[in-house]
């Protein structure tokens, strides 16, 4: 699962693959203009963007250089029609990862997107661990000392985000900024919620089994 960006002028083709990268369980905030985009790159974090190269007010092109000149790591792929060898060093040379032309086979974007999102080799294969917890990425299963967790979409990325920064410090706001979009009405009340929920399901016999800890002031953290 990652929080991601998409840019996109033409409505039929968003609706479509913001519909697929949903199914793929992605978090995904869709804009349909450059302006917005660079607004929400500007006060929002993402895992990775996707980006049309004729997008209105802003290319794609622009908002590559824009971002990058300004210090924007988030791996960014970009979606054009042009497929000239040229149009591909301009698109790639003004900061973009990857390049998809269109039209365009959705696994084949599935698979880009797999691509920039790799993590580093500390998380080996598709299994994270803590404890007798063990959260695969590809299949979504969560399971602890074997039996079986069922998880709600939202409480297995909150999972999977402590699970990949274990023995460390989450705040609220980093969750927030990673988990639900920018237009989502949750607050740190939210956060406490599904942390109490996900202690009952990880631990249904007392919440002091939980690997999932509270530091009081500063947010969450999992221990590995």
């Amino acid at each position: 699962m990652a929080k991601i960006l998409f840019a996109e002028d033409d409505l039929d083709l968003a609706g479509r693959i913001e519909a697929w990268l949903k199914h793929e369980h992605h978090s995904v905030e869709t804009v349909y203009d450059g302006l917005k985009a660079m607004e929400n790159l500007e006060y929002f974090k993402y895992e990775l963007v996707i980006l049309d190269w004729g997008l209105p007010n802003i290319t794609g092109i622009e908002i590559c250089k824009k971002y990058r000149a300004g210090g924007g790591t988030t791996p960014i792929l970009m979606l054009t029609g042009r497929d000239a060898v040229t149009e591909k060093e301009t698109g790639l040379d003004s900061g973009a990862d990857d390049y998809l032309t269109k039209p365009f086979d959705i696994r084949e974007l599935s698979a880009r997107i797999r691509a920039l999102l790799r993590r580093p080799s500390a998380f080996t294969g598709q299994t994270l661990k803590a404890k007798a917890i063990e959260l695969d990425t590809s299949t979504h299963k969560v399971s602890n000392k074997g039996e079986d967790v069922q998880l709600a979409p939202k409480e297995f990325a909150l999972l999977e985000f402590l699970m990949k920064h274990a023995n460390k410090v989450v705040s609220a706001d980093q969750l927030l900024e990673h988990i639900w979009s920018s237009d989502s009405d949750a607050t740190s009340e939210t956060i406490y919620t599904y942390i109490k929920t996900l202690r009952k399901k990880l631990s249904p016999g007392s919440s002091k089994d939980s690997p999932i800890r509270t530091v009081h002031g500063l947010g969450y953290t999992i221990d590995a």
